[in-house]
């Protein structure tokens, strides 16, 4: 019959203390954490008790010896091949980025670092490298330590955003589209929850945005009634662009308005998914 982790805690802890010694010499239990800690080479890896203890609490105590030998094995090996990578890098912390996707679904999410970003979207934290790149994973976050991510997104931005292309395109006969662009770039999708940076002032009924590809933002400001022949042709453009990505983000168009609110507006402006939208377009001045 299994026991709650916390039950045993103590006792495995104290297991683990009395194969350290033997098992991986050099490392030791942080107690007031419940961590592993193992240096290799110029770093230092830390890995969370918690998974044997789980372990344990479903297993009958004479099996425990052989549980956290063989745990204690597993986290030096995955120590040692993720700092080994990790010093090819130098300084990971440098290479963090901040990558906005699409709202991924739980099983595809389990296990990497990733927040909300809002209803729709989500942020995953990213290894910038072009061989060894890739979503930053819980399991190796916790190996090296990496736990106050906040200046990922400063990262992304003085690296990776502050260069971004601003320009106007022609969309309709005297209607132009924003776009904002860094070809060849996977997070300028990043900059979906400052779009109001882009749009000239003052932005009292927010504006159309798509983000078709990782690449490129488009977005048009709502100022008057045009925007209802307007958005069919928008949605168009991002779903086709979306398609024809190499890096393609999300196929739909968005409403942003608020406090940083996305809402996912249909291509029938009379009939969008958000009545909010529509009671907006009665308060807009009418094309002029």
């Amino acid at each position: 019959m299994s026991v709650e982790p916390l039950d045993v805690a103590a006792d495995v802890h104290a297991l683990i203390r009395d194969l350290l010694p033997v098992v991986a010499p050099s490392g030791w239990l942080d107690g007031g954490t419940s961590e592993v800690v193992l240096p290799v080479g110029r770093s230092e890896a830390r890995a969370t008790t918690w998974t044997l203890l789980e372990r344990c609490a479903r297993a009958e105590p004479a099996r425990w010896p052989r549980l956290a030998d063989a745990w204690i094995r597993e986290i030096a090996d995955r120590a040692f091949l993720a700092v080994g990578e990790m010093e090819l890098f130098g300084d990971v912390r440098e290479l963090l980025r901040l990558r906005i996707v699409p709202k991924l679904a739980p099983r595809d999410r389990e296990g990497l670092v990733v927040v909300p970003a809002g209803d729709h979207f989500d942020a995953m934290v990213m290894i910038e490298h072009p061989r060894y790149g890739g979503p930053l994973t819980r399991a190796r976050a916790g190996l090296l330590g990496l736990r106050r991510l906040g200046y990922v997104m400063t990262n992304t931005h003085d690296r990776e955003l502050a260069d971004v292309e601003v320009r106007d395109q022609p969309l309709l006969p005297g209607r132009n589209v924003r776009v904002v662009t860094k070809p060849g770039n996977r997070y300028v999708s990043a900059l979906l929850s400052e779009v109001d940076q882009f749009l000239p002032p003052p932005n009292e009924h927010g504006a159309l945005v798509g983000v078709p590809c990782h690449s490129t933002l488009l977005l048009y400001p709502i100022t008057s009634t045009a925007v209802q022949a307007v958005l069919p042709v928008f949605a168009e453009v991002v779903a086709e662009m979306h398609a024809a990505a190499d890096d393609p983000c999300a196929p739909g168009v968005y409403w942003s308005h608020g406090e940083r609110r996305l809402t996912p507006l249909g291509q029938n402006p009379e009939r969008p998914r958000d009545g909010e939208f529509a009671a907006m377009l009665r308060r807009v001045p009418d094309e002029g």
